[in-house]
């Protein structure tokens, strides 16, 4: 249970829990002042992207050096860490809208909390955990300026904003969960992460 509490203080995650919670109350806020609709497609994707740039601050520890000495295996914390900010990121989105009485489809949410994990995954093995976010961010910002189509491309680009069940959104996000937590997993961080 030490290690435990250790660990998540040393990966910040009582901060990233706040902040995901605080983001996606923010939206919440903001769609409530709205005519009362449901939230526009975009708006969850905003909630899930701003909690997967919160919770990539911990996949990385303040001290790659310090942590090298430890005599435990990175590799299943690293996967167990990608996987548990996609459940937190997608708990608090589904949390957050029950208190709407309106819910994002659980198969989307689902979709692109694993995805979205699999891009800050990437980002930081790539580099490192304070440049993790950017992938994410601007991967959803080209996303909202490229025009809906129905070419394959078009909608690998646009993933996150389409619909659940749509097989190549589930397959993009399949592919960037996969990749993001093996590389993650076998890596680490970049810049001289952790490395067993």
């Amino acid at each position: 249970m030490r290690w435990l509490t250790l660990y998540a203080r040393s990966r910040h995650a009582p901060a990233s829990l706040a902040v995901v919670l605080i983001s996606a109350l923010a939206v919440w806020a903001l769609a409530r002042t709205g005519d009362g609709k449901p939230w526009s497609g975009w708006l969850p994707v905003l909630v899930l992207v701003a909690g997967a740039a919160a919770v990539s601050v911990g996949l990385g520890g303040q001290d790659p050096a310090l942590e090298r000495t430890a005599a435990i295996r990175w590799m299943p914390r690293r996967v167990a860490h990608v996987l548990l900010g996609g459940v937190l990121i997608g708990a608090v989105l589904l949390a957050v809208q029950t208190m709407d009485g309106q819910q994002t489809s659980p198969a989307l949410v689902l979709r692109n909390s694993a995805g979205l994990m699999g891009l800050v995954a990437v980002g930081a093995a790539c580099w490192g955990r304070q440049y993790a976010w950017t992938l994410p961010c601007v991967w959803l910002a080209f996303s909202m300026v490229v025009p809906p189509s129905t070419d394959v491309v078009t909608q690998v680009l646009t993933w996150m904003l389409l619909p659940s069940g749509t097989a190549v959104g589930t397959w993009t996000a399949l592919v960037l969960a996969a990749a993001g937590t093996a590389a993650h997993a076998a890596v680490g961080v970049g810049g001289g992460g952790v490395r067993r």
